[in-house]
C-alpha cells in the first residue's frame, strides 16, 4: 500500500502541491504564533526600576476586594484599581520607626510604595493585610510601566490567538477543498480500480494514506518554517508597536530554539489532523465510486452536494445567522466587539462555502456575462455545468472577500460610529486634550469652560458580580451641563452634583432618584450616589459621570470651551478617536495571510482543472474556435468563478454589517457603516489576476 501511495504522489505531485503548500503554511503560522504565545505567557524577569536597590518593597493595596454572593454562600472578588492606594499612615509610621525607608523626597507625604532593607517576614508580620510586601521580581509591580506591559501583552495574546485561529480555519478549508476537487478529477481512475477489483474500503484507505503522507511531510516542513519565521515575526510585531520591546529579545530566541516544545507538538498534530479530516469526506465519496464511472466522459456534474456537506453547510449558515439575530436581540453591544465580528463571520463564511455548489449554478445564470458571441455563451454554460470546478474556484474567493469585508468593515464602522458620537457629545467650539491640560488661570468674560478627566467606578452588579466602569470626572457640573450634548433618556444633567451620578442604561439601578452604591478609583467607599440622569448606551463611551469629589487624584485631560481660553494651549476642534493603529495593522496581517491561502488554493485548483481539459480544448479547436478564443473561454470561466465568489462574499459582508447597523441603532448610537471597497476590491482583483494566470498557462500549453 505504501509503495502505491508514494508512487501516486510522485505521479500526481501537481495535484497535491496546493494542499502541501497550504498545510505547510498553516502549520508554519501555527508554530510561529504558538512560539509567540509561549514567549508572551512566560515573559522574562525584568529587574525593578523604581526600587532596584531595596530588597523589600511595601506597596499600597492595588486591588479592590468586595464580598459577593455565590450560590448559598458568599465569596470575595477582586478588581484592579487604577493606581495603588497610599500606604496606610500607621503602617508608614511603624516602618519609619524601625528601618530606613527609600522614598521620593519630592513625593507626597503618604507615598503609594516605599523600599527598605529588612527581613521580609518581619515586615509582613508588621504590615498584615493593610499593605502588600513585595520581594524579588514582584517588586516590579511598583514600577509605573507595569500595567502598560500587561495591556500590551493582552493585545498581543489576542492578535496571535486570532491569527492562529484564522490560519487553522482557512487551512482546513483549503486542504479539504483541494482533496475534494482532486477526488472529483480522479473519478475515472477510481472507476478503473474498482473494475480491477479494488473494494470501497481499499479506495478510502488509499486516500487516507495519501493524506497521512502529505500531512506528515507538510507538518514537518511547516514546523521548520515556523521556527525560522518566529524571530522575524517577533521583530516585526515590536517594530509595528504590537508587542513590548523585550518580546524580540534573546528570551524569545531561546523559546523558538526549543525552550518551549508544546507549540511544535500542537502545530504538527494539528496539521496532520487537518490533512486527515480534509481527506475523510473525499475518501468517503471515492469509496462510493462504481466501476461504470470508468466509462463516463461527460463533464456535467451530478451529486455535487452530498447530504453530509449540505447538512453541515446549512447548519453553519443557520448557526451564524441565528447567533447574529440572537446577539442583536439580547446584547447588541456585543456586536461592536472584535471577538464577535471576528468569529461570527467564520460561521457564515464556512456555511456559504460549503453550500457553494448549490449557489453557483443559479448565480452563474443570473449574472450578466459580457457580450462575446459564442465565447460568452460558452463561458456561462460551462460555469453552470461544471459546478464542482466553478465552486472550487469561487469558494476561496468567497472566504477572502467575506473576511476582508467583515473584519475591515466592522472595525471601520465601529470606529466611525465612535467618531460621530464623540463629535455629537459636545457643543464646545474648542477642545483641548492631553495629559497636561489644566484649568486656565483666567477666562474671557461670559465664557463657559468645562474640564474633565478619566476615572473609574466600581459597582456591584446585583449581588453576584463586581463591575469596573471607566468614567469621567467633571470639575464644574454647571459648565459640563451647558456644553454637553449627551443622549439623555431620563433626568437632567443640570442635577449632577457631588452626591449624584449620571449613569447609562447598562447600570442595574438606572431610575432617576435611585441610589447607586459605588467604590471610587482609589478603592475608597462605598458611597451612595443619587442617579441624576440616565444616558443611552451608545458605543460604550457614554458615562458614567461624577464630579471630582468622587474621583480623588483624577488628572484632567480634556478642556472644552465655547470660546478660546486665554491659557489652554493650542485649541483643536475636538479631534475624535481614530481606529487603533495596532488593531488596523493586525487586520492587515490577517488579510495578507488569508489572501496568500487563497492564491495557493486558486492556483492549485485551476492548474489541476485546466490540465485535464485537453480533450475539451481540442474539440473546441476542431469546431472552429481559434486558439485565442479557446483561451478567452477558459480564462472567462475563471473570471466568472471569481465574480461569483466575490458576490457571495459581499453577501456575507452585507449580513454582518447589516446586523452591526441594527445593533448600533438599538444602542441609540450613530449608524455610520463603512463598506471597505478598497480592501474587498484589492482582494478580488488579486484573485482575478491569479485565476487568469493559473488557467491561461496550462490552457496555452494544451492548445499548442
Amino acid at each position: 500500500m505504501l509503495s502505491v501511495v508514494v508512487g501516486g504522489l510522485r505521479a500526481r505531485w501537481t495535484s497535491f502541491l496546493g494542499g502541501f503548500l497550504a498545510l505547510a503554511l498553516g502549520v508554519g503560522l501555527l508554530t510561529a504564533t504558538g512560539l509567540g504565545l509561549a514567549a508572551a505567557l512566560d515573559p522574562p524577569d525584568r529587574a525593578p526600576e523604581r526600587f532596584a536597590s531595596s530588597p523589600v518593597v511595601v506597596l499600597g493595596q492595588d486591588r479592590l476586594t468586595v464580598e459577593v454572593r455565590r450560590g448559598p454562600g458568599t465569596a470575595l472578588v477582586s478588581r484592579p484599581l487604577d493606581r495603588p492606594q497610599p500606604v496606610d499612615a500607621a503602617v508608614l509610621g511603624a516602618l519609619r520607626a524601625r528601618w530606613t525607608l527609600t522614598e521620593n523626597p519630592a513625593g507626597p507625604a503618604r507615598p503609594d510604595a516605599v523600599g527598605l532593607d529588612a527581613p521580609a517576614e518581619r515586615v509582613r508580620a508588621l504590615v498584615g493585610d493593610r499593605a502588600q510586601v513585595l520581594t524579588g521580581a514582584e517588586r516590579r509591580r511598583a514600577d509605573p510601566g507595569h500595567e502598560r506591559d500587561g495591556h500590551e501583552l493582552t493585545g498581543l495574546h489576542a492578535l496571535l490567538g486570532t491569527a492562529g485561529g484564522v490560519a487553522a480555519f482557512v487551512s482546513v478549508f483549503v486542504v479539504a477543498s483541494v482533496f475534494a476537487f482532486s477526488v472529483a478529477l480522479r473519478r475515472r481512475e477510481f472507476g478503473l480500480l474498482r473494475t480491477a477489483g479494488a473494494t470501497p474500503g481499499q479506495l478510502r484507505r488509499l486516500l487516507l494514506a495519501e493524506a497521512a503522507v502529505l500531512g506528515v511531510t507538510a507538518s514537518a516542513a511547516g514546523c521548520a518554517l515556523g521556527a525560522l519565521a518566529a524571530p522575524p515575526m517577533a521583530r516585526a510585531l515590536v517594530a509595528h508597536g504590537l508587542a513590548p520591546g523585550w518580546f524580540a529579545s534573546g528570551r524569545f530566541a531561546d523559546t523558538a530554539g526549543g525552550g518551549a516544545g508544546w507549540p511544535y507538538h500542537l502545530a504538527f498534530w494539528t496539521g496532520l489532523g487537518v490533512a486527515l479530516a480534509g481527506a475523510a469526506a473525499a475518501a468517503h465519496r471515492a469509496g462510493r465510486t462504481g466501476p461504470v464511472d470508468a466509462l463516463r466522459e461527460a463533464d456535467v456534474d451530478r451529486d455535487v452536494l452530498p447530504p453530509g456537506r449540505a447538512l453541515l453547510g446549512a447548519g453553519l449558515l443557520a448557526a451564524g445567522l441565528g447567533l447574529l439575530v440572537w446577539t442583536y436581540a439580547t446584547a447588541p453591544e456585543a456586536l461592536l466587539k472584535r471577538k464577535t465580528y471576528t468569529t461570527l463571520p467564520m460561521l457564515l463564511t464556512g456555511g456559504a462555502a460549503l453550500l457553494a455548489p448549490v449557489l453557483v449554478r443559479p448565480a452563474a445564470r443570473l449574472l450578466p456575462v459580457p457580450r462575446g458571441g459564442a465565447v460568452g455563451l460558452l463561458v456561462r454554460a460551462n460555469g453552470a455545468a461544471a459546478v464542482r470546478r466553478t465552486a472550487a474556484v469561487a469558494a476561496p474567493v468567497l472566504v477572502t472577500v467575506a473576511l476582508a469585508g467583515t473584519l475591515f468593515g466592522a472595525s471601520e464602522s465601529v470606529a466611525r460610529a465612535k467618531e460621530t458620537e464623540a463629535r455629537e457629545r459636545t457643543a464646545a467650539a474648542y477642545v483641548a486634550e492631553g495629559p497636561r491640560v489644566a484649568l486656565p488661570a483666567r477666562t474671557p468674560a461670559g465664557a463657559v469652560v468645562s474640564a474633565s478627566g478619566p476615572t473609574s467606578l466600581f459597582v456591584r452588579d446585583g449581588a453576584e458580580a463586581l463591575v469596573k466602569y471607566p468614567a469621567r470626572a467633571v470639575a464644574d457640573p454647571a459648565a459640563f451641563a451647558a456644553l454637553a450634548r449627551l443622549p439623555v433618556v431620563a433626568g437632567d444633567l443640570r442635577d449632577l452634583d457631588d452626591r449624584s451620578i449620571v449613569v447609562n442604561e447598562e447600570f442595574e439601578r438606572r431610575r432617576v432618584g435611585e441610589e447607586v452604591e459605588v467604590w471610587r478609583a482609589d478603592g475608597s467607599g462605598p458611597v451612595r450616589l443619587r442617579v441624576a440622569a440616565v444616558l443611552a448606551r451608545g458605543t460604550g463611551d457614554n458615562g458614567p459621570y461624577v464630579t471630582r469629589a468622587q474621583a480623588p487624584g483624577a488628572p484632567l485631560d480634556r478642556l472644552e470651551s465655547d470660546r478660546p481660553p486665554a491659557s489652554a494651549g493650542e485649541p483643536s476642534a475636538g479631534e475624535p478617536p481614530t481606529v487603533n493603529r495596532a488593531a488596523r495593522t493586525g487586520l492587515r496581517l490577517l488579510l495578507v495571510l488569508v489572501l496568500l491561502y487563497t492564491v495557493i488554493a486558486l492556483a492549485s485548483t485551476l492548474f489541476m482543472a485546466t490540465s485535464v481539459r485537453g480533450g475539451e480544448l481540442a474539440s473546441l479547436r476542431l469546431a472552429g474556435a481559434t486558439r485565442v478564443q479557446a483561451l478567452r473561454a477558459v480564462t472567462g470561466e475563471a473570471v466568472l468563478a471569481v465574480v461569483l465568489g466575490t458576490v457571495l462574499g459581499l453577501g456575507v459582508t452585507a449580513a454582518v454589517l447589516g446586523a452591526l447597523g441594527a445593533g448600533l441603532a438599538a444602542l441609540s448610537a450613530p449608524v455610520a457603516l463603512a463598506v471597505p471597497w478598497a480592501q474587498t476590491g484589492a482582494a478580488a482583483g488579486v484573485c482575478a489576476v491569479v485565476a487568469v494566470a493559473a488557467s491561461a498557462l496550462p490552457a496555452w500549453r494544451l492548445t499548442r
